[in-house]
């Protein structure tokens, strides 16, 4: 064990204090309610780069929630590197079903509970604890290194790619490594290849100008409840997947590569539905089909559905209107603009009369992304993975959308791989997240290990260009 690796495992009881204050911060992006959250969370950040030792830290005005910034350059003779995650977290709705407050850190079982700590506040804050050891203890990363970390992953990232237009001379670098990510299962190593892409938004229908009573209208009234399910059983075939005309224009065959590593997965599709809690199926699509619907089609999914009273008891209304927000994940080749247009012209020509309809996407969306097979980073990423976990990890696609391989692809002409320690069961997104602290503490040694063998590999010399 070096120095650097010394230094971490001596000082893991204070990285933990860490985190934990990390996520006693309520960082909600998509909620203006928690906009003081976001604040402190973004000086949180760039109080902790200026403890690590980085030489310049910035907050950056994006026009929506703030960036954070910091940069340590070793030599400019060797490879730069480019850190990437964020500060930001889902909504802990429903709050009932905490075991303990989302925002009240605890450990049971080896594992922080709180929200944001595996999506992605743990991963986030582990490259920031490597640069801290290194320059403690050798005075100097192995590596050029910078760090962008953005506040509004959760909701869209509507000012990231702006953001890297506009700095793209700051931000040149030779290979992005995203802290955001998750490997795939808890038992197998895994690097993350491919992920789909994303389109978002809310329709609503309207009947009457304002609610009306159900007993005086009833019968005559348009209730836009009953439209609103129409509509949207319309949007699936009898097997679930998405009968939208047009919806999967520009989509490209399935990769043959992800699919010989989804029958080397051996997937245990009974399992599966254990673990989530729900009955299986009849019948039951066995596991490599499990994965193709997961990693490799679209989807079309109902995130919310609300109209009329949502309180105790009854009032008897018919509500003016009913609204149903979607999110679509997208395969290469599609395009959330057009994805988007597909849903709206369906809607529009099934809607039935009496009724209005508006429709607001979110954002521009973001397209699905892959992972050059043969990159010199990702092979350095998966030797350090072999060498700690004793096996050679996996090749994995992702069913979920991480928009930024291909913005950095496109802004700064250098590609990404993913180096994520939460694992895909923790529960991000949904109340109880964790983030295993046996990962926390392999993540650690895992990114001193890989900025050291980045510094070594002759392909990510500035002269050479990935």
């Amino acid at each position: 064990m070096n120095s650097v690796e010394k230094y971490l495992t001596d000082n893991y009881e204070h990285a933990l204090e860490d985190l934990k204050a990390f996520c006693r911060i309520p960082s909600v992006s998509t909620d203006p309610a928690f906009r003081k959250g976001i604040r402190e969370a973004a000086e949180f950040v760039a109080n902790r780069l200026k403890k690590a030792g980085f030489a310049s830290v910035e907050v950056w005005d994006t026009g929506g929630h703030p960036a954070v910034y910091g940069e340590v350059i070793s030599d400019p003779a060797l490879p730069t590197i480019l850190v990437y995650g964020h500060y930001d977290v889902q909504p802990p709705d429903p709050l009932d079903k905490w075991t303990t407050p989302p925002f009240e850190p605890t450990i049971r079982d080896d594992r922080l509970y709180a929200r944001g700590v595996s999506d992605d506040k743990g991963p986030l804050l582990i490259p920031i604890l490597v640069v801290e050891a290194y320059l403690k203890n050798e005075g100097r990363l192995p590596v050029n290194l910078k760090i962008l970390i953005e506040g509004e992953e959760e909701s869209g990232s509507e000012h990231f790619e702006p953001t890297l237009e506009r700095n793209r001379d700051r931000l040149d670098c030779d290979l992005v490594v995203s802290a955001d990510g998750a490997m795939w299962r808890p038992d197998r190593p895994s690097m993350t290849v491919a992920s789909r892409g994303m389109a978002a938004l809310d329709v609503t229908i309207t009947g009457a100008s304002k609610d009306l009573h159900s007993g005086r209208h009833g019968g005559s009234a348009p209730n836009p409840i009953r439209a609103l399910s129409r509509l949207i059983a319309l949007l699936h075939d009898a097997e679930g997947r998405v009968k939208v005309p047009g919806f999967m224009e520009g989509a490209k065959p399935l990769d043959p590569t992800i699919l010989t590593a989804i029958d080397a997965a051996n997937f245990d599709a009974d399992a599966y539905y254990r673990d989530i809690g729900s009955p299986k199926p009849d019948p039951i699509e066995n596991g490599d089909q499990l994965l193709v619907r997961q990693w490799l089609e679209p989807t079309l999914e109902f995130n919310g559905i609300y109209g009329g009273y949502q309180g105790p008891g009854t009032k008897t209304v018919i509500p003016s209107s009913a609204s149903v927000k979607i999110t679509c994940r997208l395969v290469a080749g599609q395009k959330p603009s057009k994805v988007v247009e597909a849903i709206t012209r369906y809607l529009e020509t099934s809607l039935p009369s009496g009724y209005s309809l508006e429709i607001e996407p979110h954002g521009f969306g973001s397209e699905a992304f892959s992972v050059d097979p043969n990159l010199p980073g990702l092979i350095a990423a998966e030797s350090v993975l072999a060498e700690l976990l004793g096996s050679s990890p996996l090749r994995v696609a992702m069913g979920a959308t991480i928009p930024i391989g291909t913005a950095f692809r496109k802004h700064l002409g250098a590609e990404a791989i993913f180096f994520s320690f939460s694992t895909s069961d923790e529960d991000y997104h949904a109340p109880n997240e964790f983030f295993r602290l046996s990962n926390f503490r392999m993540g650690l040694i895992a990114w001193a290990r890989l900025l050291s063998r980045l510094a070594d590999h002759p392909k990510l010399e500035p002269t050479a260009r990935i």
